[in-house]
């Protein structure tokens, strides 16, 4: 303390622990503290077990917030796990090396994930799961679309915001870029998709979801083979595949007898 600048006298009336808790913003030691006290002195508590209740709740609640704002700034979709997931619907699939991939590893390797396959197979359940695990575990996270990722950057481009825009893509730990190759790309979508895979490259992981095999990458990027080369490399270099195979499911009433 100062002794130059004393502290003011509280007022009449003022609840001077309070105001020190709210401006510490230790809102969940505001709401309790009474109530354990309470406990505490019906109970025996030591004094540190009392404060090791309010500090541990405190903990947790700072974390749930955080939580849910990581949560909030990825941007998914829709809320996807991966216990609500039918393995019992593709003809074949890898359950143990994506069960494995929950593990994060991935993530501090700042490796890539490429999962393969047809529409309506699960790769953007898997996607959004293994990102909903990673908020959980503590990483930044984004999902986006190949198209929204592109057009987000060309309107960018356009206004002179690019290098602010691509920061979007580069600083998540883990950057989720669904639906590569159910549109096709030109040549100017495909250089800015390339700057985001490229400034990635062993500094972030990546995850694509894709309909295409490797060997039809070309066919996306409009047959431009040496920056399809030039993206598979980085892409490729430190990455798994999954491969799904199967029929949608979103199909699987009307193919089911």
């Amino acid at each position: 303390m100062n002794p130059e600048r004393p502290n003011p006298p509280a007022r009449p009336g003022a609840d001077p622990l309070g105001a020190h808790l709210a401006s510490l913003k230790l809102s969940y030691v505001a709401q309790h503290f009474e109530a354990l006290a309470r406990q505490a002195a019906a109970e025996q508590w030591p004094h540190v077990d009392y404060l090791a209740r309010l500090v541990e709740g405190e903990a947790h609640r700072r974390e749930d917030r955080s939580i849910q704002r990581r949560i909030a700034m990825a941007r998914f979709p829709v809320h996807k796990t991966l216990d609500q997931f039918d393995w019992g619907w593709p003809r074949n699939i890898n359950r143990p090396q994506i069960q494995n991939l929950f593990h994060l590893r991935f993530i501090e390797d700042k490796s890539n994930v490429i999962f393969i396959g047809n529409v309506g197979l699960g790769k953007t359940h898997f996607s959004i799961a293994l990102g909903h695990a990673a908020c959980l575990a503590g990483y930044p996270v984004l999902f986006t679309t190949a198209v929204e990722l592109i057009n987000s950057l060309s309107a960018a481009q356009a206004h002179g915001n690019l290098k602010r825009e691509l920061r979007k893509y580069l600083q998540p730990r883990l950057l989720l870029v669904d639906e590569l190759g159910y549109l096709p790309i030109d040549k100017h979508g495909a250089d800015l998709l390339f700057q985001v895979i490229s400034g990635r490259y062993e500094r972030g992981a990546l995850l694509l979801t894709t309909n295409r095999a490797y060997k039809h990458w070309p066919e996306i990027f409009n047959h431009d083979a040496t920056l399809t080369s030039a993206l598979l490399d980085r892409v490729l270099h430190h990455a798994e595949t999954v491969l799904i195979e199967g029929k949608s499911y979103r199909m699987k009433d009307q193919i089911e007898p």
